[in-house]
């Protein structure tokens, strides 16, 4: 991988984890955005509709049609906000706490077995060059409009 550029290099790693994610959630009749849509809902108290798509960088389109099959598979209730009745609560049923505890599994083996063939220095320096790519992005030192790019050279 040393002749490819970095983008091809995270989205080709991307792709790969999430193949893997997903060939392990289908052995349970789930995928892997199902599973991480159980790691972000709060086990006691739910998540507000609103905060999960965020969370989980997912668009709202993508959102409904996950949290439409964890529904129907029974891994999820909504309930009105209690403070907004407009809004929704997303709670886990007892089935989806414990789809959760496998996701949660599942995500600590990933993470150990990486971590026993990588040293914490390697791990580190993984961290920090992620980091710094998402800082560059978020401060939008790679690409701006004109308009931002005036800007900036105002400043």
């Amino acid at each position: 991988m040393k002749d490819q550029t970095i983008d091809y290099i995270l989205r080709a790693t991307w792709q790969a984890v999430a193949r893997m994610y997903n060939e392990e959630a289908s052995k349970y009749g789930a995928t892997m955005s199902i599973g991480f849509a159980l790691l972000s809902i709060d086990k006691e108290n739910g998540i507000p509709s609103t905060a999960l798509g965020p969370q989980m960088g997912m668009e709202p389109t993508s959102l409904t049609r996950t949290l439409k099959s964890m529904e129907e598979k029974g891994l999820i209730v909504r309930k009105k906000n209690p403070v907004d009745g407009r809004g929704v609560i997303i709670h886990l049923t007892k089935l989806g706490l414990e789809k959760r505890e496998l996701s949660k599994t599942t995500v600590l083996k990933f993470n150990d077995i990486v971590k026993d063939h990588l040293s914490q220095e390697k791990l580190d320096h993984f961290a920090e060059v992620a980091e710094v790519i998402n800082g560059l992005i978020a401060e939008k030192q790679i690409y701006h409009t004109e308009n931002e790019a005036e800007e900036s050279a105002k400043n």
